[in-house]
């Protein structure tokens, strides 16, 4: 049963059988998410939406995750990212399944398999959650996590979901909006999203959505989650800000879908909200959620912050990026041959 009170034991402000946004947006009724959920599984996108070639790819190797340094990370794919913290391992939405779809015999197909197969994953000290749809919360790699974490940080409900896949209640922790806990001395705070939940017709939005700000004394990081653009990303950035990176969902987005997801303007003015000091977009590159092209979240969220000045990391899947000294990486998702970059207000040239 979703829980009615926060771990504080207060009443949660937004809940009253069903989880609320700071701004109140439309609900969906039953037949328009049925058809939402019919056209996305079954819809023959354009032929652009996916690569025509395979993705470039980072390789990597469990013993370069344990050699690595503090305050590393790593894109996975998608909203996938695992963080080197503290000699420990924590990991956002850890999604290994071949489709975010609730079958996997239908819906959006990977792109490109895990730069690290699940199995070597090193211990995890903490999976980080932010809602539960299913390019978010994977049912198969929590069970098999389950056993190597030490802890899964969830909001409201989603915690629920995991305990019925075997979790054990012990690892579990779920945050309302505004908490905390710390985990092998890193501060999680679960952050206020734009967004709602749910994994079936029946269930919406029964289950909370987040934001994470993860802190490891003077490093700050932002993970967005998924969400649309409001005034919460201000009122995290006045509390915790500034933020040396912020992973920051620009892709998967639709012009029908204002309220939930962020087109890429929107997304660089979350970053400056957030008064981060690098961004690194995520949640594109792995999945056709959308009808846009797969290379257009990609430029486009480079010609907005190479116009603004701002300071953007595009590492391969599977490339290291130091927290405490990003580099601007890459246009990896570009035909050969590969345009290297410098500083986000230098000029793009191409290199062989």
């Amino acid at each position: 049963m979703v829980p009615l009170a926060n771990a504080a034991g207060e009443p949660a402000p937004h809940w009253d059988g069903r989880f609320h946004n700071q701004v109140v947006r439309p609900q969906d009724g039953v037949m328009k998410k049925l058809r939402i959920g019919l056209k996305y599984l079954f819809l023959r996108k354009p032929p652009e939406t996916r690569p025509s070639m395979p993705v470039s790819l980072q390789p990597m190797t469990r013993q370069q995750v344990f050699d690595a340094p503090d305050h590393s990370l790593w894109r996975l794919g998608h909203s996938t990212v695992l963080l080197k913290l503290r000699g420990r391992f924590f990991i956002t939405d850890p999604v290994f399944a071949e489709r975010a779809s609730p079958v996997q015999w239908a819906g959006p197909l990977r792109f490109h398999a895990p730069p690290l197969p699940l199995e070597q994953l090193p211990p995890l000290a903490a999976v980080v959650l932010s809602h539960d749809h299913f390019d978010h919360l994977d049912e198969q790699a929590i069970r098999r996590l389950a056993p190597r974490t030490a802890v899964f940080l969830a909001p409201l409900g989603v915690g629920d979901r995991l305990m019925k896949w075997g979790v054990p209640p012990s690892k579990v922790r779920q945050l309302d909006w505004w908490q905390e806990r710390e985990v092998e001395g890193v501060r999680f705070v679960a952050t206020p999203a734009q967004h709602f939940s749910g994994r079936g017709l029946l269930d919406s939005n029964r289950t909370l959505w987040a934001s994470w700000v993860i802190m490891d004394e003077d490093v700050r990081v932002f993970f967005s989650g998924d969400t649309g653009y409001f005034d919460g990303f201000k009122q995290i950035g006045d509390r915790f800000g500034p933020f040396d990176l912020t992973l920051m969902e620009a892709g998967a987005y639709n012009v029908a879908w204002p309220d939930v997801h962020m087109q890429p303007e929107q997304s660089l003015q979350a970053h400056l909200d957030l008064r981060g000091r690098w961004m690194l977009p995520i949640h594109n590159g792995t999945f056709d959620l959308s009808i846009h092209g797969w290379q257009e979240p990609f430029e486009r969220i480079l010609a907005l912050t190479s116009q603004a000045q701002v300071r953007l990391s595009t590492p391969q899947i599977g490339e290291r990026v130091s927290i405490d000294s990003p580099h601007a990486g890459q246009n990896w998702w570009q035909p050969r041959p590969v345009r290297q970059r410098g500083q986000a207000n230098e000029p793009t040239v191409a290199t062989r």
